[in-house]
């Protein structure tokens, strides 16, 4: 009987030092990428240290007279660790996906590209509010590339804030 409460005491104590801060977010991403200055961010934990993020991102600009508009989606998948002594603070490793198009009149600017990342950051959710907060970078390798992504690789970092549930 010893060893079986004992057993259970350490798995009630790996839990609480593994356990999530929460299980779903949303909010807004300020990316830097040439697809995704700002846009809606989803991240969901799918496992204790697994997290899926989905972004959908836009980027109105223009070169002169000429307009364009980005629109791209990305998908990644997180590995969360925790740094001790600071509870809600977690930093991440994973990799993902982007799909954008480029929409303009001046075609040197306009077309669809496919990359890849890495990616790594930080997250911090807040003790006492719903509320998380997360910085990353991504330098993104585009595989399939529109006539804008000439060299194919484009470093891309981004700061979050979500609203957790």
């Amino acid at each position: 009987m010893k060893k079986i409460t004992l057993a259970f005491v350490a798995v009630l104590f790996a839990a609480g030092v593994f356990a999530q801060d929460y299980k779903n977010s949303i909010g807004i991403r300020l990316g830097s990428g040439h697809y995704d200055v700002v846009g809606v961010a989803f991240k969901t934990f799918i496992s204790e240290p697994a997290a899926l993020e989905f972004d959908l991102g836009f980027n109105p600009d223009s070169y002169g007279a000429n307009d364009l508009t980005s629109v791209s989606l990305s998908g990644a998948y997180q590995h969360h660790f925790q740094i001790p002594n600071i509870q809600g603070f977690k930093w991440f490793i994973g990799g993902g996906a982007v799909l954008a198009n480029t929409f303009s009149d001046w075609d040197e600017y306009d077309g669809f590209s496919a990359g890849i990342y890495p990616t790594g950051g930080v997250d911090y959710k807040l003790k006492n509010a719903p509320f998380a907060f997360s910085a990353d970078v991504r330098p993104t390798i585009h595989v399939v590339k529109g006539s804008y992504y000439s060299n194919g690789l484009y470093f891309n970092g981004g700061l979050t804030a979500r609203y957790t549930f």
